[in-house]
């Protein structure tokens, strides 16, 4: 896999696919970029689970985290990396301890570690990296138009609307 590139076909296939994401690094701290991914993802519906072990017990975006992802009770989809690039590396292990193994390992916005992801890909889980599920949904749906940012997504199609106000989804499964 190309990692410095990705089809927006295979990156909206992914955030429709994926259901559970467990956020490690996750942070309480509202003016965190991973807070905010955090509380995106579970405004889109996806069931997401903070871990960081040093807020286990306690609740960052109103869920409960844990301390590591092999305290996660359901399956996971998706396991999103908001750890550096060295320590990338040590996540991506205990991903692939998990039983059964993510779909999905997502590497954020700067997280980048070849050797993990090959890894990963050995095994079959599918690795992005240096991206932000929240910017690509957002980029995807049409949404970061509305801050005045460009998509690059040219479409005569008329967004989905999603639940709620002012949000649209990823559209159909034929798009």
């Amino acid at each position: 896999m190309d990692h410095d590139r990705y089809d927006d076909a295979h990156i909206r296939a992914i955030l429709r696919e994926v259901k559970t994401v467990a956020m490690v690094g996750a942070s309480p701290n509202n003016v965190r970029p991973s807070f905010f991914v955090l509380k995106y993802l579970l405004s889109k519906g996806y069931d997401v689970i903070p871990v960081n072990p040093g807020q286990a017990g306690r609740e960052i975006g109103g869920v409960p985290a844990v301390a590591s992802l092999a305290a996660i009770d359901r399956p996971v989809d998706m396991v999103d990396i908001f750890r550096n690039s060295q320590a990338a590396g040590g996540v991506v292990d205990e991903a692939l301890a998990l039983d059964p193994l993510p779909k999905v390992i997502w590497m954020q916005l700067g997280v980048r570690n070849e050797e993990a992801a090959a890894r990963a890909e050995q095994r079959g889980v599918t690795v992005v990296m240096n991206r932000c599920p929240k910017i690509e949904y957002a980029r995807l749906c049409g949404e970061i138009g509305w801050a005045g940012v460009s998509s690059g997504v040219v479409s005569s199609r008329k967004p989905t609307m999603a639940a709620g106000m002012q949000r649209f989804g990823l559209g159909k499964k034929t798009d």
